[in-house]
C-alpha cells in the first residue's frame, strides 16, 4: 500500500515496531487489577498471539474479571503469523474479540494450550480487517477499528511512537480509559502537557528513571549496529534490544495518584535561587521540595512520578515541543539560573494556602 494508507513511512515504521516485553507490561498493569473487573479492554496496536499484551491479558482474563478482550494486528506487521499462523499469507491484519478463557482442552489446567486448542476448534474466530479509503488494514484509526474503540472501557497498549500525540487525541475524543507506553519526551508535547496540567493525565507505576528494553524486528537491529550511530541497540539479558526512555501513561486514578510527597526541607534563596526567566525558583529534587514556600517553583520532570493533585498545582512547563500556552512567564524554552541553562522544568504550586 502506498501513501497516508501507510501507517508510517518506511523509515518511521521501523523505528515504530518496538515489541513491549512481558515483564515490563506484567509490572505495571497488576496495579490496576480492580479497575479491570467487569470492563472491555482494547489492544489496538498490537498482534493477537504474538503479541505479549494478549499472552498477558488472555493468562489474566479470569484473575482480572474481564468482560471482553479484544485484540487488533495491522497488515505490516513483521511478526504475524511466527507464533500460530492464522491466514495464508500471515501479514493479514485481524481481529480477536474473546469473552471467556477456561480449560477448553480439559487437561485439568488453563494455560497457552487452551489458546492453541480454542483456535484449532474454532472457539475463538480471528475476523479479518480490510482497512478503508484512507487507512490501511489494522490502523487504529480505520473506521472498522474506530468502532471496537466505541466498545471498549479501557484501551492497553503500546501506540507507535510516531503517531503517540493522534492516538491519545483520539482516546480523548471518545472519552476512553487507558494504559499506554510513550517516550519520556511526550510529557512536555504541546498536546500531551495540557492534559497533564488539568488533571486528565498522568504517570504509571514504574519509575521514571527506569528505561524499557523492547523487542524489535531483525533489520532494525542489523541496521543499527551496522551504521554504529544507533545507541538504542544494546545487549540486554543476553540478547539484541532496543534501550528506550519510555513510560507508562494512564488517566485511570487509582491510589498512587491521591498519596501526598512527604516534604522537609526549607526554603533557602541560596538552595532555591530564582530563574532569570521565570518568576519561579529552582528546586533540583523533588524530595527537596521546601514545606514552607508556597509560591511557584521550577521542579523536575520526575516530579510527576510521586504528584498528588490534591497537593499541587500544576502551572506550566519548559521545552514545550511547540508552545502549549501553559507557561508561567516569558519563552517556551528552558529556564536560566546566571545564565545557566536548566534542563526541563515542571511549574507548580503549593494547593495548601499558608
Amino acid at each position: 500500500m502506498a501513501g497516508n494508507r501507510n501507517l508510517n513511512t518506511a523509515a518511521k515504521a521501523k523505528k515504530d515496531k518496538f515489541y513491549t516485553q512481558l515483564e515490563d507490561i506484567e509490572n505495571e498493569v497488576h496495579h490496576y487489577k480492580d479497575f479491570f473487573k467487569g470492563k472491555v479492554v482494547l489492544c489496538n496496536c498490537d498482534d493477537p498471539i504474538e503479541s505479549q499484551f494478549f499472552v498477558h491479558f488472555i493468562m489474566l482474563f479470569n484473575h482480572y474479571e474481564l468482560k471482553k478482550l479484544i485484540i487488533t494486528s495491522y497488515a505490516d506487521s513483521p511478526i504475524a503469523g511466527k507464533e500460530i499462523n492464522l491466514f495464508p499469507d500471515g501479514k493479514t491484519a485481524y481481529k480477536l474479540e474473546i469473552d471467556e478463557f477456561r480449560d477448553f482442552n480439559g487437561d485439568g489446567a488453563e494455560n497457552w494450550d487452551d489458546v492453541e486448542f480454542a483456535l484449532a476448534q474454532g472457539i475463538y474466530k480471528p475476523q479479518q480487517l480490510t482497512g478503508d479509503e484512507k487507512y490501511c488494514a489494522g490502523d487504529f484509526r480505520s473506521k472498522e477499528c474506530i468502532e471496537l474503540l466505541k466498545e471498549a472501557d479501557v484501551v492497553v497498549t503500546n501506540p507507535p511512537f510516531s503517531v503517540f500525540r493522534e492516538f491519545v487525541a483520539l482516546l480523548i475524543e471518545y472519552d476512553k480509559k487507558f494504559l499506554i507506553i510513550g517516550n519520556k519526551n511526550a510529557l512536555t508535547y504541546k498536546e500531551i502537557f495540557p492534559l497533564i496540567k488539568d488533571d486528565k493525565l498522568f504517570v504509571g507505576f514504574m519509575p521514571m528513571s527506569r528505561e524499557i528494553y523492547f523487542d524489535v524486528p531483525k533489520d532494525y537491529i542489523d541496521e543499527g549496529l551496522d551504521n554504529g550511530k544507533d545507541r538504542s541497540i544494546v545487549i540486554h539479558d543476553g540478547r539484541y534490544m532496543a534501550r528506550s526512555q519510555s513510560i507508562w501513561f494512564t488517566n485511570i486514578e487509582i491510589a498512587k495518584f491521591r498519596e501526598d510527597i512527604p516534604l522537609y526541607e526549607k526554603y533557602s534563596p541560596e538552595k532555591n535561587p530564582r530563574y532569570d526567566n521565570y518568576d519561579a525558583i529552582e528546586v533540583s529534587k523533588t524530595a527537596e521540595i521546601p514545606e514552607d514556600y508556597y509560591g511557584v517553583m521550577g521542579v523536575p520532570i520526575t516530579f510527576l512520578e510521586y504528584y498528588d493533585p490534591r497537593q499541587f498545582e500544576v502551572l506550566g512547563c519548559t521545552y514545550s515541543y511547540g508552545d502549549c500556552g501553559c507557561h508561567v512567564s516569558g519563552t517556551s524554552w528552558g529556564a536560566k539560573i546566571k545564565g545557566k541553562d536548566i534542563y526541563k522544568r515542571i511549574f507548580i504550586r503549593r494547593r495548601i494556602e499558608k
